[in-house]
């Protein structure tokens, strides 16, 4: 038995390996993408959180300063602190 290799074989089996190939690229892309995805989420979700306990000291200390009779400036940034952080809340929950 004798076994023949025609040029359209060759030529059809390099197509064949090449479009697998392709396909597990592309797969392999988008397992990368997805993790880079999530990676990115939970960095996010670390920076909101350190965000808000620093909204929260800053609000410690502008209610001390404005206790202690600071007004003025301290009022005002105090008001627009508090309103930014309700507002946050809210569009949190929705």
């Amino acid at each position: 038995m004798q076994v023949t290799i025609t040029p359209q074989a060759v030529i059809t089996a390099a197509s064949l390996l090449a479009a697998l190939g392709s396909l597990g690229g592309m797969a392999a892309w988008w397992v990368r993408f997805i993790d880079r995805d999530k990676r990115q989420d939970a960095e996010l979700k670390a920076i909101r959180r350190e965000q808000t306990l620093l909204c929260y000291g800053m609000t410690a200390c502008l209610k001390g300063m404005k206790e202690q009779g600071c007004n003025g400036p301290v009022t005002t940034a105090l008001d627009k602190l508090e309103k930014h952080l309700n507002q946050a809340a809210h569009d949190e929950e929705v």
